[in-house]
């Protein structure tokens, strides 16, 4: 019973997305039109690019970076400053996941010597700047990768969708500077801790950098994503199987899981049609308040089975990703990793993290009203 706590708690949109894909198959019994339901493209693609992004996390290019960047830093706005800023470039190429698991923990060690209201300002900011970094590019988050491929929207077209609201977003994120104490950091301490955490392998980060623009070529629609797939299989089997299990495979499942359930569900009449009225006109505002429940990853899949209005889910589950702790679960990996801290104040963390992005998330609606 403790086991199955603990699995729930760690992969909640698994095993929820599990029960559902499940129950859904009373109503819609198994035959070939499952495998209509899935999209392999994004499936293959979501893999190849954490593979890739694992190789060169591991390889430390991000760490070596981000440790360049703070080094000459000696109070804490500055330092802040710098790793949102590279948290909010990073998010862009490897996913806002990526950038945080990367990020969080470095400044943590960083900011170890000051208020702990600072910490929790700086790790929320953050956290805002990677979700919604990675909104620019149809690579930078799963919902993106998704609804890029699903509704066949080019890289250019994606961009010139997504701009604006990340110009926006950055501005808003560096005005929110101010708010982070000037304090002075320990400089001595923070060397020789980040030292310990640096390990770079020039060779391996420029091996994995070629196979992310070879991963990038197959999003372009370049290189067909099968032949992607044979690449990055035989390069790992080869260079580094082990890091095959970096690869967050529950992400994965759970994709599978949701295209069998959306997939079921537009072939049940009646409730096709009643989503599909309930969503049509209000794709964004539908998207935003559904990510607050569910996430914005699963909000992407299931409202994409009932309209065809793809660039407005692009922008409301963008959007949607600011709110509430688990509007995304990228959000999740910041408040887990915080928590561990000694002395952490989960509570005055989600607080703080509750009011930041709802009055970020105000202002990028407001934009999306006035150009719309």
């Amino acid at each position: 019973m403790n086991r199955l706590k603990n699995k729930f708690s760690k992969e909640p949109i698994l095993i929820i997305s599990g029960i559902l894909a499940f129950i859904s198959c009373f109503f819609v019994f198994p035959d070939k039109k499952y495998i209509d339901y899935i999209n392999f493209r994004t499936l293959v693609l979501l893999f190849c690019l954490m593979a890739v992004t694992a190789g060169l996390k591991k390889a430390g290019a991000f760490d070596y970076v981000s440790h360049q960047l703070i080094s000459s830093a000696s109070h804490a706005r500055r330092a802040v400053t710098l790793l949102t800023i590279f948290s909010f470039l990073l998010s862009m190429f490897v996913t806002n996941d990526v950038a945080l698991v990367t990020m969080v923990p470095l400044t943590l060690i960083v900011l170890n010597s000051v208020s702990e209201s600072t910490i929790i300002i700086s790790l929320v900011e953050e956290t805002i700047a990677a979700n919604l970094g990675s909104m620019l590019t149809p690579f930078g988050n799963p919902q993106n990768l998704f609804l890029s491929s699903t509704y066949d929207i080019s890289f250019v077209d994606f961009i010139k969708l997504t701009a604006l609201y990340t110009i926006l977003s950055f501005i808003i994120i560096m005005l929110q500077m101010f708010l982070i104490k000037n304090e002075p950091l320990r400089s001595l301490d923070k060397e020789s801790s980040l030292s310990d955490i640096i390990n770079i392998d020039l060779k391996s980060i420029i091996i994995y950098s070629v196979l992310f623009i070879i991963a990038i070529l197959s999003i372009l629609r370049i290189l067909n994503y099968w032949i992607l797939l044979c690449i990055i299989l035989l390069f790992f089997t080869v260079y580094d199987f082990k890091l095959l299990k970096e690869v967050n495979y529950s992400l994965l499942l759970s994709f599978l899981f949701f295209f069998i359930l959306i997939g079921n569900l537009g072939r049940i009449d009646a409730i096709y049609e009643i989503l599909k009225k309930m969503i049509e006109g209000r794709e964004v505002i539908t998207s935003i308040l559904c990510s607050q429940v569910m996430s914005n990853v699963p909000c992407a899949i299931l409202l994409s089975g009932f309209t065809d209005k793809g660039k407005e889910l692009i922008i409301g589950t963008n959007l949607g990703g600011l709110g509430t702790l688990i509007a995304s679960m990228a959000s999740v990996i910041t408040f887990q990793l915080y928590i561990k801290k000694k002395g952490a104040h989960p509570l005055r963390y989600i607080a703080v993290f509750t009011i930041l992005n709802l009055v970020d998330l105000a202002i990028l609606l407001a934009l999306f009203f006035i150009i719309r």
